[in-house]
């Protein structure tokens, strides 16, 4: 299974001079947990709930601090690349969100959550599978 068999292709994004306070408004609105930060049209990073939370537990105005303040090393993952090759990459990287790029545009989101649902649905259809071939020997007609 690939990422473009799991990803998000909605992807809300915030410019990179905005200030966390709007990003949380946009969230909300949206009911999501992060935005891609984008610098013109090219993805420059990412920014979460999470990160929001942090920035005012520090004492950051979220009023006048940008949503790039975070200077973190964007992640990025193409659409033809397998799942498993996003768990990798999130794993090592410690994030559990990865923006999709094909030809050098954002064309979607993957998630942790996508990934473990796809996961699951696909262990769930498996049982099934083997459950429906699968039949226990009739030891009462051996006897």
């Amino acid at each position: 299974m690939y990422v473009a068999d799991v990803m998000s292709k909605r992807v809300r994004t915030i410019d990179s001079n905005a200030p966390l306070r709007e990003a949380a408004r946009m969230m909300t609105r949206w009911k999501i947990g992060s935005l891609v930060i984008v610098k013109g049209s090219k993805p420059v990073g990412i920014i979460t709930e999470g990160d929001v939370s942090k920035a005012v537990g520090r004492g950051l105005d979220p009023s006048k601090t940008p949503v790039n303040f975070l200077h973190k090393k964007l992640m990025t993952i193409g659409p033809k690349e397998r799942i498993e090759d996003a768990s990798r990459v999130m794993a090592s990287a410690g994030v559990k969100k990865l923006p999709v790029m094909e030809a050098g545009r954002l064309v979607g989101i993957v998630t942790q959550t996508d990934i473990v649902e796809t996961s699951f649905g696909l262990v769930t259809s498996l049982k099934e599978m083997v459950s429906a071939r699968y039949r226990p020997p009739d030891f009462e007609s051996q006897m």
